[in-house]
């Protein structure tokens, strides 16, 4: 049989060189009519081994009937099944043959268009979960949550910290997103996430009131469908490869300066899917959006209580001090993301303004306020001791 590089020479012997057919079975030391069927040969030679008969054979169709019957059966029961009939072959072979047949009888499955949005059109958000706990101070860890957002259009992207999965935290992470987006978007998109989904698609009072009090839309996906929010997906992917391995964190503030920093490097890399830099895209994304309101919604916890005898108020397990001299009366509790804040209800005096911890189970007290409960402690009716002057007990001694 002729090699291709013999065949692909005699042509070229013939075509280029223009040789005749005795001069290149000379110089081969091919036979004429070798010479002759290489030239008129269009395509290379070809080796083909006669098609011997798979041990399958026989049993196709058997196959075909339990895989009609049940498109999902393992190919080890497969071959015990077939095994009975008198099947003699290898595991190997009948898994290949699975692979290409079963298709066949499997559910169609759904299929993707690439999707193309607008500038401006919408923002989706997800909800990450760093690999590990974050310093919060006292010596204590605390696992923590980052509300990650990618704007569709130019894929750049945002984060915020938290240390909760209840509503103020989600929405105080989203607006904090925005903010550093610099525009609202038509629409945000979130998946069925339990404090902002009320089931059936429908948002909750608080996701609805916060983008009421914006004027964006929200787009709730289907459960179990991870790919209509795939680009804030990939986004968290890509930081769980690139942000997290090794870095250290020296509490929350920390975590968040290195994020906002490592957003603005990854906002500047080129994207495979866009063959261009977010950040590049994001000034004509910016132009479409709405500008910002003056402040964004207020999205804090609020709360009304009554100062009890031992003033301080619970929030996430740590104790806040209260005013002692507020004693009996109803206070209004404002929890932030920073500050743990406090007013009398009836007449607005501040009551307490303290900086928020994560650490859990601490009491957190203010000075003024322990000096306060120091000088009340006194007892009404106590005796009083008497103190003389020293120079009383010199005389004396003298």
């Amino acid at each position: 049989m002729v090699r291709v590089q013999e065949w692909a020479e005699m042509r070229r012997l013939y075509f280029v060189k223009r040789l005749s057919i005795r001069e290149i079975a000379r110089r081969t030391g091919r036979h004429r009519d070798t010479v002759r069927r290489a030239i008129r040969a269009e395509t290379p030679p070809r080796y083909e081994r006669p098609r011997r008969a798979s041990k399958l054979e026989p049993y196709r169709a058997e196959i075909e009937r339990l895989l009609d019957g049940e498109p999902r059966m393992p190919g080890r029961r497969v071959r015990e099944l077939i095994g009975e009939r008198g099947y003699q072959g290898g595991q190997t072979i009948l898994d290949d043959h699975l692979r290409e047949v079963r298709p066949r009888f499997l559910p169609a499955p759904r299929v993707y268009q690439r999707t193309r949005y607008r500038p401006g059109e919408l923002v989706q958000f997800d909800l990450w979960a760093p690999s590990r706990p974050i310093p919060v101070g006292a010596g204590q860890e605390r696992p923590g949550y980052v509300v990650i957002c990618c704007l569709g259009y130019s894929r750049v992207g945002e984060g915020a910290l938290v240390f909760a999965k209840e509503a103020p935290d989600l929405l105080w992470g989203m607006a904090r997103c925005l903010w550093r987006l610099g525009g609202l978007p038509e629409t945000v998109v979130w998946d069925r996430e339990g404090a902002l989904h009320a089931g059936d698609g429908r948002p909750t009072e608080a996701l609805a009131a916060f983008c009421g009090q914006l004027g964006v839309g929200w787009y709730l996906c289907q459960a179990g469908d991870p790919e209509a929010k795939g680009l804030v997906e990939r986004l968290q992917g890509y930081a769980e490869t690139n942000f997290e391995p090794g870095r250290a964190f020296l509490g929350p503030e920390d975590f968040q300066g290195q994020l906002d920093a490592w957003f603005q490097k990854a906002n500047r890399r080129r994207h495979s899917t866009l063959r261009a830099r977010p950040v590049d895209r994001v000034g004509e994304e910016r132009q479409a959006m709405r500008a910002l309101p003056a402040a964004p919604p207020e999205v804090d916890r609020r709360f009304v209580t009554r100062v009890l005898p031992d003033p301080y108020v619970r929030v996430d397990t740590c104790d806040y001090s209260l005013d002692p001299r507020l004693v009996g009366r109803r206070v209004e509790v404002r929890v932030t993301q920073r500050e743990v804040l406090a007013a009398a209800l009836d007449t607005g005096e501040p009551a307490a303004r303290h900086r928020r911890s994560f650490a859990r189970h601490r009491t957190v007290s203010d000075l003024e306020h322990l000096r306060l409960l120091r000088a009340g402690r006194q007892a009404p009716g106590e005796l009083e001791v008497e103190r003389r002057p020293l120079d009383r007990y010199d005389a004396l001694i003298g």
